[in-house]
């Protein structure tokens, strides 16, 4: 999991298992971030369409911007205006192929997931370092 800002630099990142959905990994990514700041709003794609999650991050002063799923049985909660921004999500897949330059972060070769964190976590400072 990976939070950028408006430019694609990173904020914070968190690892976990792959069978872990990614509504529960949202606010321990938010916890775990870079800057004292927090985000004022999240986009996500279609997995983030959790009304529980948008009810949790609400709470916290954080909107959530994604997509409703096709099959939806609640009503709306998204409008027009606010998936505008949802096109900009393609900077987060950005920072994805950045941190994928980095050989150790494309695979997880080690076997404790604090090690691999910490690559990643490397590689995300190096990022930061090239844009301040």
């Amino acid at each position: 999991m990976a939070i950028a800002d408006a430019s694609g630099i990173p904020i914070s990142v968190w690892t976990t298992g792959a069978s872990t959905h990614e509504v529960k990994l949202v606010e321990q990514t938010i916890d775990k971030r870079f800057i004292r700041e927090k985000p004022k709003r999240i986009i996500g794609d279609l997995a983030y369409d959790s009304d529980p999650l948008d009810h949790r991050l609400k709470k916290k002063k954080v909107k959530l911007i994604a997509p409703h799923k096709s099959n939806r049985k609640k009503q709306a909660t998204q409008d027009g205006r606010e998936l505008r921004r949802y096109c900009r999500r393609w900077k987060v897949e950005r920072l994805f192929a950045w941190i994928q330059n980095f050989r150790r972060c494309v695979v997880r070769y080690e076997v404790k997931p604090e090690n691999y964190l910490a690559f990643v976590q490397l590689s995300c400072f190096v990022i930061m370092t090239k844009y301040f």
